[in-house]
């Protein structure tokens, strides 16, 4: 979709969505004339929920999180129904969201860019009633992500989607099994899979152990230091740190706040070469589709922050693996990704992982809300978009099979 300034500040103007803002963001553009404009718009016309769902994004987008949240509940109260036309005709997706950041539910938007797929975005409350009455649809898909927040909305959904009378994909009550506990759970005892137990603890508990009155191993039944440790409903790395000692973790704990934390040992994953590697990757009906892969010194790998951009060589390296995926990545972890794909029951499922030394695959995180997305340059990644549209595809394949 493109836009300008004339075009956002009338009246009523189509919603911009997500992700040809976050296209711009991503490429460097200034959102900030784009975010005057929108909140010029907002006041105005006070009743335009247009002005401020896309002003939340924006915020979002420039890092005012909290000030986001507060014009998307505004938008919502206002309307809780946004239309995202088709490039042509096509079908019509009914994605059922909850409130929340740009990690609070499927990154669909993405998925279906520039496609004949229509998107009726639906916000829904868990304080709230949910509608008799819903936007005629083809196919529904429940994009609410798995948090601290948003499982009473997640609950709700099971019976309010149980009798659904158009096809379902992703069920709620598997949505609600992708918590970082829930998981390693579900996980447990794979051939070929290694997940460190991830135990839910509050403060005290973990400041008995910094403290040396309680043992680690009491907590963990799989290991003790090093640790990893970050605060319930923490992402994209806010607040994680491994932490090698008692006394570490007691400095950890004067610096970061939370009733509640996440604790797991940590693994040591790095190549022979002393690098770190990790894939994105979705599965789609079980299948498994590369999106991203990462190399980087750092064990706590984001592809932002990897030096991709910087390194050709991390970039050949990145080209070959996706270029060799489907025969190899794909081929070794065969039986181990089908297992996952059984135990968690989702038909679309977004994945961070890694191969260790032994060749097992060792997973990180698997949920719905993971941003799989084609923005990168294609001067610098020539070879992202081949097999990015490989997973939008399959996306729209999964999307006809479920209508039938």
């Amino acid at each position: 979709m493109t836009f300008d300034a004339s075009t956002i500040g009338q009246h009523n103007a189509p919603l911009i969505g997500v992700a040809p803002l976050m296209r711009r963001a991503f490429a460097g553009e200034d959102l900030s004339p784009i975010g005057q404009v929108l909140l010029e718009r907002a006041q105005t016309y006070p009743n335009d929920a247009h002005a401020y769902m896309d002003f939340s994004t924006v915020l979002q987008l420039t890092g005012n999180r909290d000030d986001a949240l507060a014009v998307q509940a505004e938008a919502i109260m206002l309307q809780p129904h946004y239309t995202i036309p088709a490039a042509s005709p096509g079908l019509t997706l009914l994605v059922l969201m909850g409130p929340g950041d740009l990690m609070a539910n499927t990154p669909v938007e993405f998925l279906v860019e520039d496609s004949d797929v229509t998107l009726e975005l639906l916000y829904l409350r868990a304080d709230e009633d949910f509608p008799e009455q819903v936007p005629d649809h083809d196919v529904m898909l429940v994009a609410v992500a798995e948090s601290e927040a948003n499982q009473p909305l997640l609950e709700r959904l099971i019976d309010y989607t149980s009798d659904w009378p158009r096809p379902v994909i992703n069920r709620p009550a598997q949505l609600r099994a992708t918590s970082r506990d829930g998981l390693s759970a579900a996980l447990r005892g794979l051939p070929g899979v290694e997940m460190p137990v991830a135990v839910r603890t509050g403060l005290s508990t973990l400041n008995a152990i910094a403290a040396g009155t309680q043992a680690i191993d009491s907590l963990l039944p799989d290991g003790g230091f090093p640790i990893i440790v970050r605060p319930l409903g923490s992402h994209a790395g806010t607040n994680l740190q491994k932490i090698d000692t008692p006394a570490a973790l007691g400095q950890y704990l004067l610096e970061v706040e939370g009733p509640q934390f996440y604790v797991s040992r940590f693994v040591d994953y790095r190549g022979a070469d002393g690098l770190f590697r990790k894939y994105r990757i979705v599965l789609i009906e079980g299948k498994p589709y590369i999106c991203h892969y990462a190399i980087s010194q750092n064990w706590m790998i984001h592809y932002l922050n990897a030096g991709m951009t910087e390194s050709a060589e991390k970039r050949a390296e990145e080209a070959a693996e996706m270029a060799r995926f489907d025969q190899g990545f794909a081929l070794r972890h065969q039986a181990a990704l089908q297992a996952i794909d059984q135990r968690m029951g989702l038909p679309y499922l977004g994945i961070d992982c890694a191969e260790m030394p032994n060749g097992d695959l060792l997973i990180f995180e698997a949920d719905n809300a993971m941003i799989v997305h084609s923005m990168d340059p294609e001067d610098m990644f020539p070879y992202k978009a081949p097999a990015m549209r490989k997973v939008f595809k399959a996306f729209r394949e999964l999307l006809a099979k479920s209508v039938g």
